[in-house]
């Protein structure tokens, strides 16, 4: 990798699904009694518009509106190293110790992520037969992400810089090196869905029905002022090589004055050869300044893409099975790009970013008249998903999630419930995974109260949290930086994690 990929390494990194409590892309907390109790593809609900749409059908008759709004926090932290073997023995051993690194060579990186307002809503009509529904949501993304002090694969290229420039004769008896830079990313998912479904009669339904995906992104930032120790001070490298350029420059202009002034054939040889080995000189260290020069970038990526989904419902005294699945989503994302010095973002570029197809299915047993359980299954096809670079061939499976819950109406005023999530990821031995965009295995617990605030209305408030695992990635890696080629061996360790707090309002007319 280039030290100029790795600006738009960073600035990919931007990419935030900071409130997925689903899929690689997906985000299934449509609802705030989503939030409390994560088996909802069995229960009879407003919420059902998205996790059990055929289910509606069995509403009482009339119209039901939801509206929601969440807030969302999220870090994503790694745990980095990177080990140059040929190195052994020297500071440049461990790198990432230039720049604040442990003593094993170890640095921390964290992103951030907020979602201060996360709306949706699910509106229905139900008659005898029929109902006709409506819903809007943040379907993938939905915040803002900012990482403060960049990201391992970029800085990976920066922390050799120092080696190599040993290695050109520039010594110092205090390696070190630094680097700004300031990156800000969105990204959204709008999705509207419609759809109509019909009651056979007292037990079963069907669901027909599609969503509307627009994908919003933008890409802001800048990457500058990369330094180095040289002679045992800190300097600005675009400077630095930028002042050895015209030394070099100022050389070939005197020896070509001088070659000019020459009436003897030899030394005038001699000095055009002069000139031409400075000039030389001053186009490889305009070369080299380039590398070091500040990036910027400001682009904007939109696209959009139509999700078929169906769904099925039966009813049976206690028992309740619901089920929908939908299709993967295939579309491009195209750039609109106002700055790129990285050269990565050309405007009018299309990519590929499709949405993976869900099966999900659930079942709810009513206890008690006032207690009920209920269990949920979610399959992602996310190796269906087209992906840049065919990204989604890393994957070892497709995204599997377990969920169960329970509610109890403990007054008719008042509805408490509680549930879990266990989410299991097929990724292999890590390839698919990178700083710029991972995910790991997690436990999701959430817990809340609805509560009857008018004859016709409801009050939901939920908190949950995920619980990530850690992922050790191991891999060697030829970094190309300042010209020249290294063999590095490197470790990644992710994690992550995620709290929402939810507030909403279900009202029946």
């Amino acid at each position: 990798m280039t030290l100029r990929r790795t600006a738009v390494m960073l600035l990919l990194a931007a990419t935030v699904s900071s409130a997925n409590a689903g899929g690689l892309l997906t985000n299934t907390n449509q609802n705030i009694s989503f939030n409390r109790n994560f088996a909802r593809e069995g229960t009879i609900g407003i919420d059902g518009v998205y996790s059990n749409p055929a289910g509606v059908a069995f509403m009482p008759k009339g119209f039901h509106l939801s509206l929601n709004v969440q807030n969302v926090y999220q870090t994503r932290d790694i745990t980095s190293s990177i080990t140059v073997p040929s190195l052994q023995g020297t500071p440049f051993y461990h790198p990432f110790r230039l720049n604040g690194g442990s003593d094993e060579g170890r640095k921390f990186f964290r992103g951030k992520a907020s979602v201060p307002v996360l709306p949706s809503f699910q509106a229905a009509i139900v008659y005898d037969k029929w109902s006709f529904q409506a819903g809007f949501g943040l379907t993938g993304g939905g915040g803002k992400a900012t990482f403060n002090n960049g990201l391992p694969s970029f800085e990976r290229q920066i922390a050799l810089v120092p080696a190599l420039l040993y290695s050109q004769g520039l010594t110092t008896e205090t390696p070190s090196y630094s680097v700004s830079s300031n990156i800000k990313g969105q990204q959204y998912d709008f999705g509207f869905q419609l759809g109509a479904t019909y009651k056979f009669n007292n037990h079963l339904s069907v669901y027909a029905g599609a969503r509307f995906n627009y994908i919003y992104n933008l890409y802001k930032g800048n990457i500058t002022n990369i330094t180095a120790n040289i002679g045992g001070d800190n300097v600005d490298l675009y400077d630095y090589f930028g002042t050895q350029a015209q030394t070099y420059e100022q050389m070939a202009f005197y020896y070509h004055m001088r070659s000019s002034e020459m009436t003897d054939a030899t030394q005038k040889a001699a000095f055009d050869a002069a000139a031409q080995k400075a000039q030389a000189g001053a186009d490889r260290m305009n070369q080299t300044k380039e590398m070091f020069s500040d990036k910027y970038l400001d682009c904007t990526q939109r696209g959009w893409g139509i999700t078929p989904i169906i769904g099925i419902d039966f009813k049976s005294g206690r028992w309740n099975i619901g089920a929908r699945y939908e299709f993967t989503t295939k579309f491009n994302i195209e750039n609109d790009t106002k700055v790129d010095n990285t050269g990565f973002f050309a405007d009018g570029v299309n990519t590929h970013n499709d949405i993976p197809g869900i099966f999900a299915a659930g079942v709810q047993y009513e206890i008690l008249k006032n207690l009920r359980a209920m269990v949920s299954y979610h399959y992602y096809f996310d190796k269906d998903a087209r992906m840049e670079h065919g990204k989604q061939k890393a994957l070892s499976g497709n995204t599997q999630e377990y969920l169960a819950g329970m509610e109890w109406d403990v007054t008719k005023n008042l509805t408490v419930s509680a549930g879990g999530q266990r989410t299991k990821y097929g990724l292999g031995d890590g390839t698919y995974l990178s700083d710029m965009s991972f995910v790991t295995g997690s436990y999701s617990v959430g817990f809340g109260a609805k509560f009857k605030v008018a004859k016709n209305a409801s009050l939901n408030v939920a908190y949950f949290w995920t619980t990530y695992e850690k992922f050790h990635k191991d891999y060697d890696e030829t970094i190309t930086a300042a010209g020249q080629s290294v063999e590095t061996h490197n470790t990644d360790i992710f994690t992550r994690s995620n709290k929402v707090l939810g507030v909403g309002l279900d009202i029946d007319f």
